[in-house]
């Protein structure tokens, strides 16, 4: 049951994860660095900061008792990451939910799930015994989904890239493997926090928030990154204007502000239970969390692209391969599920 659990917490996540584009996308007469910049401070700094505050005993000295090594660690993981943010946000931009997702998460799950139990020495046990094995099958049916979604996804867009999205194959292709490798930091800086999350075992956090305080770390890392990346833009662009974009009619600054806010709230949600995933997860077998998250998430992507209407219009053919896709993906999910229960 707590591996069902698990699951189920990584498919929430990864549902407001592939949701959280959709109110960014209604954002009107605002740039998109200003847009980003907005989203990202709820996502990066006040939600991390906010629940940090609540679950630690004493917020300073959890933090100073931390050595600085790895702190810096963590946080250029986080950077990492928030390279891999920035393209992501880019990659939704010119290639849409559906393939961008797909593209760009596909690299990810394969990065982010592989190399840290090959950094840990744990390359034998994924290939001799049934867990691994199990795992290892997973993975490359997850694969084979994601591969399916993405080629669905691509006939979508071949078919309506006539429309006004601002719709680049090249460059969205480009920033989706860069997103991919990039991104992987995040897995990366979870692994490296292992110790934070031990310390708040030992400070009394539950087990299914323990992850969470090295949020504040990771992600600041990667708000560093992606701010600077925005404000840079802002300043140095003739055509973009956070003045311009702060000057609008009080309604759409309004409404404009609640789309961001949501937006990056929904984004902070998907790392929120996917701590509560991991909880319910066998330690001995933590790296499949990326792998279940990142699958689901491509899941999710597609099925948030039918919901939204992103398939409107497209024959059904494309629609067919879609939802092949995403059965393959529920198999890759109980395979794991299976290994881990082995």
């Amino acid at each position: 049951m707590s591996i069902l659990a698990g699951i189920g917490y990584h498919f929430i996540g990864s549902a407001s994860a592939a949701s959280f584009y959709a109110p960014i996308e209604k954002v009107k007469r605002w740039s998109w660095e200003t847009t980003w910049a907005i989203a990202g401070f709820f996502s990066w700094i006040l939600l991390p900061i906010s629940v940090s505050l609540y679950l630690l005993p004493d917020f300073h000295a959890f933090y100073a008792s931390m050595g600085s090594h790895l702190l810096l660690k963590v946080a250029l993981f986080g950077a990492m990451w928030g390279v891999g943010n920035i393209s992501y946000g880019l990659t939704m931009r010119h290639l849409g939910m559906s393939l961008g997702i797909g593209v760009a998460i596909g690299v990810v799950l394969v990065v982010g799930t592989l190399i840290p139990p090959l950094m840990d020495g744990q390359a034998a046990m994924l290939f001799e015994t049934r867990r691994g094995l199990l795992t290892m099958a997973g993975i490359l049916v997850a694969l084979i989904g994601v591969a399916v979604v993405s080629y669905a996804g691509h006939q979508k867009e071949v078919q309506l890239s006539g429309g006004d999205r601002e719709f680049n194959v090249k460059l969205g292709l480009l920033l989706a493997v860069m997103c991919g490798i990039f991104s992987s930091g995040m897995s990366f800086a979870i692994h490296a926090a292992e110790p934070m999350r031990l310390a708040a075992l030992s400070r009394g956090v539950d087990p299914l928030y323990a992850l969470l305080p090295s949020y504040v770390i990771i992600m600041g890392g990667g708000a560093v990154v992606n701010l600077s990346y925005c404000f840079i833009r802002l300043a140095a662009l003739k055509r973009l204007s956070i003045r311009a974009d702060l000057a609008q009619p009080g309604g759409i600054l309004m409404k404009n502000g609640l789309l961001a806010a949501s937006g990056g709230i929904m984004w902070y949600l998907q790392f929120f239970f996917y701590a509560w995933g991991q909880a319910n997860i066998p330690q001995q077998l933590s790296y499949v969390n990326w792998m279940l998250h990142m699958s689901m998430y491509v899941l999710c992507g597609g099925l948030v692209g039918l919901a939204l209407g992103e398939w409107k219009g497209v024959g059904s053919r494309p629609v067919r391969l879609l939802w092949a896709g995403i059965l393959v993906i529920i198999a890759a999910a109980n395979l794991v599920g299976l290994g881990m229960a082995s």
